[in-house]
Formats: structure tokens, sequence, C-alpha cells
């Protein structure tokens, strides 16, 4: 299965000049615990990084700087990790397990951002699957004993 079918396409995002606490307002105004950091290239928006209510804890609180005067830019200097659309759920869980993060922006063929995907999706999806894998037992078990009668 693809992941563009089971990503979240509606995605908080900011530019690199958006402050700490202004990142922390949209997500909270958003309900999200990530925000994604995009530059705007030949009208899309190409993701640049990914930043965390974590990261923020860890990185900004915990070592008390001003979230007001940094910014999300400041967070964003390793290479980020995406997979397209297109790449099959396996190939993006092996991709987050190698790289040890939870949440990866999902691009498209042209490199913009289409969704995100996080590891709470592909748990809903694994608990789908296996709710349907339930109910076909159940159906196979009716089915036999209405045919040994």
């Amino acid at each position: 299965m693809p992941v563009g079918e089971i990503c979240t396409r509606e995605v908080v995002v900011a530019d690199r000049s958006v402050t700490i606490q202004q990142a922390a307002h949209l997500m909270r105004r958003h309900h999200v615990g990530n925000i994604v950091v995009v530059e705007g290239k030949n009208g899309g928006r190409v993701p640049v990084g990914i930043v965390t209510d974590r990261d923020i804890v860890v990185s900004v609180v915990a070592m008390k700087l001003d979230a007001a005067i940094f910014t999300v830019g400041d967070f964003v200097m390793q290479e980020l990790t995406t997979c397209r659309e297109d790449e099959g759920v396996l190939e993006c869980i092996q991709k987050m397990r190698l790289k040890g993060i939870r949440r990866m922006p999902v691009v498209d063929r042209e490199g913009n951002l289409a969704g995100i995907i996080a590891v709470d999706d592909v748990i809903q999806l694994l608990a789908d699957e296996m709710n349907q894998i339930g109910k076909l037992i159940a159906h196979e078990q009716i089915q036999e004993v209405e045919h040994k009668l």
C-alpha cells in the first residue's frame, strides 16, 4: 500500500523565520506535535526540516533559551528524511526505523510536501487490518457452522 493512502494530508507548516514561540502557538492551535519547515520553490512547498514539541522542550525550554528569539530554521540543520507518496508503507517504516524517527514528511514526485506519516498512522493501519482479519475468522466460523447443519 502506498504511503500516500494513509498519510495525513493536512500538515501544519512554517518557514525558517518563524520563532520557536510562534511554532509552539501553531502546534497548540492546531493540536499537533510537530511543524514541518518548508521553503517555497517553483511555486511549491519543499520540506527542509521538522520541529517537534519534544525538540522545543529539550532544546529550548530545558536549555533556558529565549523562544521568542530562536527560529525553527535554527533547529533544522541536518538533512531531512522524507518518503515519496508512492513508496510502500514497509519501505517507509524501514526508513523510520533506520533513522530512529517517529514522523516523516511525505513528498510528491517533484519533492513538494504532500503530507506527513507518523508511527501512529502505521499503528492505526495495522489495527484496522487486524480487525478485518478478526472479522474474516468470525465469518469463516459462522459459515462452517451453517454448512455442517
